[in-house]
């Protein structure tokens, strides 16, 4: 399954005696970090501490005009580097200094920057890029992105979005801090992340809003709502509380604001599985537009899911799992998509445990027993993972998770995941690394385990819970729930 390696075990050679390794030239940042699943993500040179956002809008043209300045430090000595943008540029300055800049023939969000001086390892780089674009007409790998509302845009999606509305180092790698100011016309709101500071009015028919996000973030997650918006202010047990729903709702209104304002029971439930969420404020947004729905931290946004009389808690106690699961603890790349998506379905699964539902080992057995042996579900490998959402990153995903609690029990189980996200908070991790610490709690080899649920192509010949599973009652519940395969990407 893995490689364990000991700390102290690799010795570096720092060179032979009495040389001295001559400086190496400036050189350009890479154009990718190398991403097993997408290798031009993110980029190469540089790691970004906080982007600074200032944008404004016109809703009935969907003109958006920005400048963006990314506060990051060289990561090696740079002549060149690549910022993932995907609207059209009219200057960059490096330092305050102008720079020279072009879109790679080949892949249209590449922004490739020249400084006039390279810039040393070590040292501040500030980059701020003035742009403005109509972003509903621009893709990104061929998807819509920036979606067209009624009464505005939002951008939302994963595993790209940033691309049309603000320049980034595009990958979950890269953490960083957020401000983000929109200047809209009267009576429209500008929805983000983070806490909102009061919005003010610079000139008159016009007003600005501005959030700030001061907790590290993935660039995936931050979003951008602008519309006509009914927005709720509140305060749940000591943090900011924003919930948001557009005006175009009509007749999902209702429905879409019954299970979003069940939004502090459901995070207070997950905190007694999953231990204290992990942020400063809380929330969530429904909007138009689009037919999904995305963890965005602090505030995951829904889209047109929900249906009229339809309990809608399942995608919001989805969402809400990811708050611990995708966004405190962040993938280190792409290959352990499961980590994010098998946690946040077997959230559902304990919702509908914790509502007498269905229980999560029953939903386990009856997701194993939906599949037949044959069936492509089982053939594609969790880890190292190839694809974004598919249903077996969601259901085996989950399924692997009962497999454990089956093998370990619910202490040490739920002692497991308390931990691992402990461990890991506001950082990144690896399927290796919950493996290790989910064996290091256990006290025992979990290899056979995991090689069974996440790697082997075959389905596994007994159920999640241990026995064989040849008659499952249909869960009533498995036709309400809603498992956010997020429709931003098409693999």
């Amino acid at each position: 399954m893995r490689k364990r390696m000991r700390a102290g075990a690799v010795v570096v050679a720092l060179g032979v005696l009495g040389a001295v390794p001559a400086a190496a030239d400036p050189a350009p940042g890479a154009p990718g970090v190398g991403d097993p699943i997408y290798p031009r993500a993110g980029n190469g040179g540089y790691d970004v501490q906080h982007y600074d956002i200032d944008l404004r809008y016109q809703p009935a043209t969907d003109e958006l005009t920005g400048q963006t300045t990314l506060h990051a430090v060289a990561t090696q000595d740079l002549s060149q580097f690549n910022l993932d943008f995907a609207l059209k540029v009219t200057s960059v300055r490096v330092g305050g200094e102008p720079a020279s800049f072009r879109v790679d023939a080949a892949d249209k969000t590449e922004l490739i920057v020249t400084p006039g001086a390279p810039v040393a390892q070590g040292r501040p780089l500030t980059v701020t890029v003035d742009y403005a674009d109509i972003p509903s007409q621009v893709q990104v790998d061929g998807v819509q992105v920036w979606h067209r509302t009624e009464t505005g845009g939002v951008s939302i999606g994963q595993p790209r979005s940033s691309e049309t509305w603000f320049p980034a180092n595009d990958h979950p790698s890269d953490k960083a801090t957020y401000r983000v100011s929109a200047t809209v016309p009267a009576g429209t709101t500008a929805l983000s992340n983070g806490v909102l500071t009061s919005p003010s009015q610079p000139v008159p028919g016009w007003s600005r809003w501005e959030w700030r996000a001061d907790e590290p973030m993935v660039s995936y997650l931050p979003f951008i709502a602008l519309g006509k918006y009914e927005l709720n202010e509140g305060v749940v047990g000591n943090k900011p509380y924003y919930t948001a729903y557009d005006e175009s709702l009509r007749e999902v209104l209702p429905t879409a604001k019954e299970a979003i304002e069940r939004t502090p029971e459901i995070t207070d439930f997950l905190s007694s599985k999953f231990g204290p969420y992990p942020f400063g404020s809380l929330g969530g947004v429904a909007t138009t537009g689009w037919n999904s729905a995305i963890e965005n931290q602090t505030r995951p946004v829904y889209g047109t899911l929900f249906e009229v009389g339809k309990d809608g808690t399942w995608v919001v106690a989805h969402e809400l799992a990811h708050q611990w699961y995708g966004d405190s603890v962040a993938l280190a790349d792409w290959s352990n998509m499961w980590l994010n998506e098998g946690f946040a379905t077997y959230g559902e699964w304990l919702w509908s445990e914790h509502r007498g539902s269905g229980t999560a080992a029953e939903l386990a057995d009856a997701f194993y027993a939906k599949y037949p042996a044959e069936d492509a579900f089982w053939q594609l490998k969790l880890w190292p993972g190839t694809r974004l959402f598919a249903s077996a990153v969601y259901e085996r995903g989950a399924m692997t998770l009962q497999a454990l609690r089956t093998e370990v029990g619910d202490d040490t189980f739920f002692r497991i995941l308390e931990g691992y996200h402990s461990k890991y908070r506001g950082g990144h991790a690896t399927t290796p690394d919950f493996i290790q610490f989910a064996e290091d709690l256990a006290g025992r080899q979990l290899d056979a385990l995991f090689q069974t649920w996440l790697a082997d192509p075959v389905k596994p010949a007994t159920g999640p819970n241990g026995t064989p599973v040849t008659t499952v009652k249909h869960l009533p519940v498995m036709d309400e729930m809603i498992h956010g395969h997020h429709s931003a990407h098409p693999h």
